[in-house]
């Protein structure tokens, strides 16, 4: 368990995407008359809610209708008005804002007892002195261990009120004794940018995974870092990005695109429309800017990559984005629970549309990853299915389309040996990392003196340690797993997994792009600008 899950099933978290959400919220407080008046139909279903709560047969919680029935609602009106439950809005706020109160921990849940993985740099558990695998035992006098306590409730007793103190009680290999340690909990980031780093001496390379509230400050950082490293190119990292705020996607396009250029616009069903255009403030309009997106690159990474390649401004490159024009705002229902409804379509500075068609049902819309798989779109731009109803000029005459995602300027098929199943699956099952957290186990003091620039530039990884990993997963799944055909992935998969735990501060991605034909694809075309 970490609080920072970077590596979900990819396909999922589209599923899932936060979309393109508007930051306001509305409440059932803010205009009841107006959008509650009392009619037929609202009276209908509460009636029958009513009659089951009161007569039904057998004890039924009517909450759980009440569930299904906003589901089934929202589940006719598109793929994106989502229901989110009250047990699931501290967690999806938090994701949204960008942080959370606590002690600044990545750990695991190892053997029972929540092992610290690496305490975050910065945070209140860094200051405080706890170091990774130690075992934290007890919290103001709570127990923290035994099989029967779920990773929710050891996240609540790590979690608390900003500036409040908290009592650890902290097992320490090699040392006599429990060490008692104070942590003073803080706010704690839930990162955007994974990782902001120079790809060659004029080129840099930021990783963005969400739009939250944070987003805009994390990446205005990061490229600051860069343009002070030297960079007049930057790579901008949007794959596997399912989105998020509309008006973070608009700051950042701000950095790129010239006073005054549309950067988007949004219409709603009675025909109003709201237009967004870059201001003055923007600190990269004279670099050059590399996008890169996949099909899962969904939403407001869309408006990030449209704004731009309509705009003439840099290049975009990759696969087909995921399309998804729809923009949601977040509903209070009163009870703690929220929808995310649909209220506009976004359209790129050309005026297209890149939604996906939705009309045969959510199951239908979700399969359609499947449907570029089995096409062979992945791998060949020519399977890439465009109508020329949908077909709009650039400014300077470069067509491109809409109805179904952002098409790359600079197509890059899909890398099997880096999207290898078995390694994907193994990824996000957490072996690898529960592997390489066993390793450091036996020794950390082996990497005492390895700076992280060392161990990135420099350090290999033996085949001894790959036919270890190997036994262990023949162990502990029973199988025959063998890495001959891909003796090398792995190797990358367990140098990047053990940076991260050692160092963290984005050294996976940085080891992991070392065989990305994505990132060479951009060096390539940095190199003959």
């Amino acid at each position: 368990m970490s609080y920072q899950k970077k590596y979900l099933p990819l396909v999922l978290s589209v599923a899932i995407a936060a979309g393109v959400f508007i930051g306001g919220k509305l409440n059932f407080t803010d205009s009841p008359d107006r959008l509650f008046s009392t009619n037929s139909k609202k009276d209908k279903l509460n009636r029958l809610i009513d009659y089951i709560d009161y007569d039904y047969v057998d004890e039924i919680n009517t909450d759980s209708i009440v569930d299904v029935t906003v589901n089934g609602i929202l589940n006719n009106l598109d793929p994106h008005s989502v229901y989110i439950p009250k047990e699931d809005m501290e967690r999806v706020a938090e994701e949204m804002k960008g942080d959370f109160v606590g002690i600044g921990v990545s750990f695991y849940t190892y053997k029972d007892t929540i092992t610290v993985i690496r305490a975050i740099e910065g945070g209140p558990s860094e200051k405080a002195g706890i170091k990774g695998g130690d075992r934290i035992i007890m919290a103001d006098g709570d127990s923290l261990y035994g099989s029967s306590l779920q990773d929710g409730e050891l996240v609540k007793k790590l979690k608390g009120s900003l500036n409040s103190k908290v009592k650890l009680k902290v097992y320490r290999k090699g040392e006599p004794e429990l060490l008692d340690i104070t942590v003073k909990r803080g706010k704690i980031p839930i990162k955007s940018v994974d990782a902001a780093y120079m790809l060659t001496e004029k080129l840099g390379y930021i990783k963005v995974n969400r739009f939250a509230e944070s987003t805009y400050k994390e990446f205005k950082k990061a490229l600051d870092k860069l343009q002070n490293l030297g960079a007049t190119e930057v790579a901008l990292d949007l794959r596997d990005n399912p989105g998020g705020f509309l008006g973070i996607a608009e700051q950042m396009v701000d950095e790129f695109l010239e006073d005054d250029k549309l950067i988007l616009f949004t219409k709603n069903k009675r025909g109003s429309i709201e237009k967004s255009f870059a201001t003055s403030k923007g600190d990269f309009e004279d670099g050059q800017i590399y996008v890169l997106i996949d099909e899962n690159s969904a939403s407001a990474s869309e408006i990030v990559a449209g704004a731009l390649q309509d705009n003439d401004k840099g290049i975009i490159v990759g696969r087909r984005s995921y399309g998804k024009g729809l923009v949601q705002r977040e509903m209070d229902l009163g009870d703690g629970s929220a929808v995310r409804l649909t209220v506009s379509r976004y359209y790129t500075p050309t005026g297209r549309s890149i939604q996906r068609p939705y009309k045969n049902g959510n199951k239908d819309y979700y399969d359609e990853y499947f449907e570029r798989l089995d096409s062979g779109e992945l791998l060949d731009p020519e399977k890439i299915q465009v109508a020329d109803s949908l077909k709009f000029t650039t400014p300077k005459g470069k067509v491109v389309y809409g109805g179904g995602g952002i098409i790359p300027d600079v197509f890059v098929p899909i890398d099997n040996s880096m999207h290898n199943e078995t390694l994907n699956f193994l990824q996000r099952r957490g072996f690898i990392s529960y592997f390489v957290f066993e390793e450091l186990e036996k020794d950390r003091h082996l990497y005492d003196g390895i700076s992280k620039r060392d161990f990135i530039d420099s350090f290999e990884i033996n085949d001894d340690l790959v036919f270890a990993f190997q036994d262990y997963l023949n162990v502990r799944t029973d199988s025959k797993i063998t890495f001959v055909a891909y003796h090398d992935e792995v190797k990358q998969y367990l140098k990047a997994t053990l940076a991260d735990q050692l160092y963290g501060g984005g050294s996976f991605e940085e080891i992991f792009n070392q065989r990305d034909i994505m990132i060479d694809e951009v060096i390539k075309l940095s190199d003959e600008n």
